[in-house]
This record gives C-alpha cells, sequence and structure tokens, in this order.
C-alpha cells in the first residue's frame, strides 16, 4: 500500500510539475503519465485526487507557503519546491486523509529525490511549521480562521 501511494504521490508531483512549466491539461498530463508508468488503479484516482485539490486550492496553498517560508515567496521559489509543499500541504490541511507525519515524511522523501540539497530542510522546515501550528486534530478549522483573519 505504502508502495501505491508512494508511486502515485511521484506521479502527482510530476503532473503538478508539468503544468506549472507549460499550457498543459491536468487530466491530459495525468494521463499520459499515468500510462508511461502504468500505475495501478488505484495509485491513479489518488494522483487525481491529489492533483485536482492542489490546482483547485493552489492560491490558498500559496499564501500558506509564503506565511511559513516568507523568505522564499512561492512564485520565485525553485519549482520542484513549491510543489512539494502545496502536494504536502493539501494532504495535512486539507484532504485529511494522510497522518501529518507521514505526509512530512513523504514530501521530505520527494524533496531528497527530485529538489537540491537544501529542498530537504526546506521542506520539512515549512512543513513542521504547519503541523506545529495547526495542530493534528482541526486542520481544516485552523486554515479557515487564518483565512478569515487574513481577509480583514
Amino acid at each position: 500500500m505504502t508502495g501505491t501511494r508512494r508511486k502515485a504521490r511521484v506521479i502527482a508531483l510530476q503532473a503538478l510539475y508539468e503544468l506549472d512549466c507549460t499550457e498543459h491539461k491536468g487530466e491530459e498530463t495525468l494521463a499520459h503519465l499515468a500510462a508511461e508508468k502504468m500505475l495501478p488503479r488505484e495509485a491513479l484516482i489518488f494522483s487525481e485526487e491529489l492533483v485536482q485539490g492542489v490546482l483547485q486550492n493552489k492560491s490558498k496553498l500559496d499564501k500558506l507557503i509564503e506565511h511559513f517560508a516568507p523568505a522564499f515567496p512561492a512564485e520565485q521559489m525553485a519549482i520542484i519546491d513549491r510543489n512539494i509543499l502545496r502536494l504536502a500541504i493539501f494532504e495535512i490541511l486539507f484532504n485529511n486523509k494522510t497522518p501529518i507525519k507521514v505526509a512530512i515524511n513523504e514530501a521530505v522523501e520527494l524533496a531528497k529525490s527530485f529538489g537540491s540539497n537544501s529542498s530537504p530542510r526546506l521542506i520539512n522546515g515549512v512543513l513542521g511549521s504547519i503541523a506545529t501550528e495547526y495542530g493534528k486534530n482541526k486542520p481544516i478549522k485552523a486554515c479557515a480562521k487564518r483565512e478569515r483573519e487574513e481577509s480583514k
């Protein structure tokens, strides 16, 4: 199961990276990546859920990145780091299907595989701060509360 979900995260990350760099459509990008990697059905479903969730919440995710990494504005951050953070923050605060520690560990592993030498530390630091601030039991409520406060 873990291997399947990790493969799904890799495909989701690759799709998000491609979508960040091109004008391609999300469905087409996922379809060609899934066919290329011969993903099992359950992994494809998980990848689609992650990509769609990130795309639907991209502006919120980017605001959270900028809040927790003010020295690295999202638009100036390395594309791979930005998308690893978007993916992990979506899993932690919006999706609520993955334990926080697992989401952080998976993001750090993605950073080790695809990012620069400094990526794992950046990813771990930002996600650790988010986990500390939002806690284990109320991520969506905390996120909604922050949005209300910022809009005042």
